[in-house]
């Protein structure tokens, strides 16, 4: 298991998208998820902090859909950018996207105090859509599977 990704996807998104609460490098509020490859699967990890808490001793659902659909759209941008050629760091622009769905299955409580890990299969669908298959991790327990369906942000996102 990777603990630090040296060189994320995020780091390479425009500064005009890089400002999301999950996964935006330039919001100091947010959580800063960090995507990167391991093999030909995609992985975040992130350690809940404590006011992540749902109940005593396990994690709030919503921190884990923010970590699930940002890896998502991490995952889709790595998959795009590795077709084209880039990986991160290439000096290249990454691809931005966003999510068309969000699928997500509570398999057990997710435990507070444990690094997650999402890892991410790309799938895709479309040239412009990616499904990333996604589990996510508390050490070795298996707590949750999603899939998140990921769209090329439309231009119409532009300032």
């Amino acid at each position: 298991m990777i603990e630090h990704i040296k060189h994320a996807i995020q780091d390479d998104y425009p500064a005009d998208f890089a400002h999301c609460y999950g996964c935006g490098r330039l919001n100091e509020s947010g959580h800063q998820f960090r995507t990167g490859w391991e093999g030909d699967q995609t992985v975040t990890i992130y350690t809940p902090k404590p006011e992540h808490t749902a109940i005593p001793g396990f994690v709030y659902g919503g921190l884990i859909a923010s970590l699930v659909d940002c890896h998502g759209t991490g995952s889709a941008s790595l998959a795009l950018h590795r077709k084209n050629g880039y990986d991160p760091g290439d000096n290249a622009e990454a691809p931005r996207f966003v999510t068309a769905s969000l699928n997500i299955d509570f398999i057990k409580p997710t435990p507070q105090d444990v690094p997650l890990k999402a890892i991410g299969t790309p799938e895709e669908v479309h040239p412009k859509k990616f499904k990333i298959h996604t589990e996510v991790y508390a050490g070795e327990t298996l707590c949750v599977k999603a899939v998140v369906t990921a769209a090329v942000m439309p231009a119409t996102f532009t300032k």
